[in-house]
């Protein structure tokens, strides 16, 4: 069957519905700008994030941004008659996630995009159904999905013995099996309790000690002295990272302007691999094996075996919680010369302002803009920035829509094999 091709069918598509996706796709509505936007709403946290899971941002960094400030989560809590909570559930956070796009985005496309690929006058973006929509500019807002980070000592491993904690809903299948959980941060710790609330019998491996974030006593209450409050005099909106970094995080325009080892190094000490305390009392019955090493990973019948310092142990699943690194190319739907054409640092791409990349018009938010604007770019807080980041850079721009001139379209038109960045 022939697809269907609109030219000029909007001057903007957003691929994903998540928090990010729905935000740009708000902001710029709300700009009068025509938008498309594709994807089922929330599905990465619907369908990567095991239930059972908690928010790690604050109650007043999860809110998903509109221009007028509109469809926030207390509106949201008010209709649905509960209090804030520090630790909003998951779940609910998806409903919640459901109830803003239905208010700020209703006429969302909830078809899949299967490839976007360069056009004379921006883009052309080919849905799972064979049409073709036509867009000056795309934003890509898919998150985290298919970025998950998986060491080489599991490569090749069957999938039903060796798993990422992104590809769980539950954990209800562990009941009763030993399990292993690799990893030390918020993902590990909150699986390795998950499923031992779940009844599997758990053991936390990680290379360094279980760090623990924030004031949470054994007994699950909170500390209100006077370090804590000095402490929450320190923090800022978001909560990303420490004192005093934090305050720059919250500036990714700023960050930008780092130099790529400095913003790295700034990075990578905003999310170091820690844990929330209101964790630590669910991990009773959680064995922690840190200072480990995994050298190597093999299956022994229809078991795992890992090579530890010290030793090996057998396990019945081995859980990685080893976070995600970020590929554009593995998102599946950029076409090879759009990939090829993208600069990028180790597969995550070099944007400019506008959350612009190399290609004219190609924008990228969420999790893979995180190399070039920061660690707040990781979560639902920066969602805010980024939408209007997009929308001021695509209205200082309608009067000339992004266009790949004849030389840049012949490029993308060659042979991959051929293809070289200028």
């Amino acid at each position: 069957m022939n697809a269907t091709v609109r030219r000029n069918d909007c001057e903007v598509a957003v691929i994903g519905a998540g928090p990010f996706g729905l935000a740009a796709a708000a902001h710029l509505t709300s700009a009068n700008i025509a938008t498309r936007v594709f994807g089922e709403p929330m599905s990465f946290w619907r369908n990567n994030m095991p239930e059972g899971m908690k928010l790690r941002s604050p109650w007043v960094a999860s809110h998903i941004a509109h221009p007028n400030e509109e469809h926030a989560l207390d509106a949201y809590a008010a209709m649905r008659d509960f209090a804030p909570m520090e630790q909003m559930p998951i779940n609910e956070f998806i409903r919640y996630g459901c109830w803003f796009q239905a208010q700020a985005v209703p006429d969302l496309d909830t078809r899949k995009v299967a490839l976007v690929e360069p056009a004379q006058h921006g883009f052309r973006v080919r849905l799972d159904d064979g049409e073709i929509v036509q867009a000056d500019r795309v934003v890509v807002a898919m998150g985290l999905a298919r970025q998950d980070f998986r060491p080489a000592p599991f490569a090749g491993l069957p999938s039903d013995l060796v798993s990422h904690s992104s590809d769980h809903v539950s954990f209800n299948a562990y009941r009763g099996r030993r399990v292993a959980v690799i990893g030390r941060g918020q993902s590990a710790c909150e699986s390795a309790a998950l499923l031992s609330e779940a009844g599997a019998d758990v053991q936390l491996i990680s290379r360094g000690p279980v760090l623990w974030l924030g004031s949470e006593q054994d007994d699950g209450s909170q500390r209100r002295d006077l370090a804590w409050r000095v402490r929450k005099l320190m923090m800022t909106r978001g909560a990303v990272g420490p004192f005093p970094l934090n305050w720059l995080a919250e500036s990714p325009g700023l960050v930008r302007l780092l130099g790529d080892d400095m913003r790295d190094d700034f990075s990578a000490r905003c999310l170091r691999a820690k844990a929330s305390g209101w964790l630590r009392p669910r991990f009773g019955a959680v064995q922690i094996n840190a200072g480990q090493t995994i050298s190597g990973a093999r299956t022994s019948g229809n078991r795992v075996t890992l090579d530890l310092v010290g030793g090996s142990a057998t396990f019945d699943h081995v859980l990685l919680a080893t976070g995600y690194k970020i590929d554009i190319a593995r998102l599946g739907i950029l076409a090879p010369a759009l990939v090829q054409g993208v600069a990028n640092s180790g597969g995550a791409p070099r944007l400019s302002y506008g959350m612009e990349s190399s290609v004219p018009g190609l924008h990228f938010v969420g999790a893979s803009s995180a190399h070039s604007f920061g660690p707040l770019m990781r979560f639902v807080w920066g969602a805010g920035y980024a939408a209007r980041a997009v929308t001021r850079r695509v209205a200082a721009n309608r009067a000339q829509p992004a266009a790949l001139e004849p030389d840049h379209v012949e490029m993308f038109t060659r042979s991959p094999k051929t293809l070289t960045r200028t």
